[in-house]
């Protein structure tokens, strides 16, 4: 069984005034295959100290993968590559 954490990256989603609709379509994809469990499910703002805490306690709980969605794309605002930079240990690139 694959342990899956699901982290959807949105202001307005983590303060409820936008529904959340790539962590729900993950979940759905996910689920058809038997093998994956997901043991995690957020919306987190984007916040730096707060995607890489979260980042960081589900890596404690040994999640086999962690998938993030979300965030606001190419702008200032967008953090989610450098609080994933502060937890983890080498990049992968072409992957991310």
């Amino acid at each position: 069984m694959v342990r899956v954490g699901l982290m959807t990256i949105s202001d307005r989603g983590a303060s409820g005034e936008y529904e959340d609709r790539s962590g729900p379509l993950m979940a759905g994809l996910l689920v058809e295959n038997s093998e994956w469990q997901i043991s995690k499910r957020a919306i987190v703002p984007e916040d730096k100290d707060t995607i890489a805490r979260t980042l960081s306690a589900w890596s404690s709980d040994q999640l086999d993968l962690i998938l993030t969605s979300g965030g606001t794309g190419f702008a200032p605002r967008d953090v989610t590559p450098e609080a994933t930079r502060q937890v983890i240990d080498r990049e992968a690139p072409g992957i991310a």
